[in-house]
């Protein structure tokens, strides 16, 4: 007999986590090489840009894992667009994550409506298309080998 249940628990969660990752590395030599080396968790990689007032004019968070860089959010105030500070963000993410944590490409979602063009200037190819994600809005999925 089981019993479904559907609150969120935190110490469930990092259970779940810890059990499916022994049954990836058990499943997949490349996992399994990993573990224990550099590039085996993630490391969080973050860019700042600030305006001449030290306010926030735009910034870039991603994480870096298995010689990936994995952009997670990339914004510029509006006030600021076509500066060129979205590239320059980028640009300094993905050098940090080749010449100190060694990895060889990098990989990002963005919405249609966002900056898949922006993307595909900086050499970015879309490997994979959701739609209607969510309804209205499509999906991609990006990547660039950096070295």
């Amino acid at each position: 007999m089981f019993r479904l249940e559907t609150e969120v628990d935190r110490v469930r969660r990092d259970i779940l986590h810890s059990r499916l990752k022994e049954t990836n590395t058990a499943a997949s030599p490349v996992l399994r090489a990993l573990r224990g080396t550099a590039h085996d968790r993630e490391v969080p990689l973050h860019v700042w840009v600030m305006d001449g007032d030290d306010r926030l004019a735009g910034g870039l968070v991603g994480h870096t894992w298995a010689s990936w860089l994995h952009v997670t959010y990339l914004w510029v105030d509006g006030r600021h667009r076509g500066a060129g500070l979205g590239s320059r963000l980028l640009a300094r993410a993905e050098t940090i994550a080749v010449r100190d944590r060694g990895c060889r490409a990098a990989r990002v979602e963005t919405w249609d409506f966002q900056a898949p063009g922006f993307y595909r200037k900086r050499g970015y190819e879309v490997v994979g298309v959701i739609p209607d994600y969510p309804p209205g809005i499509t999906e991609y999925t990006l990547v660039r080998r950096l070295a």
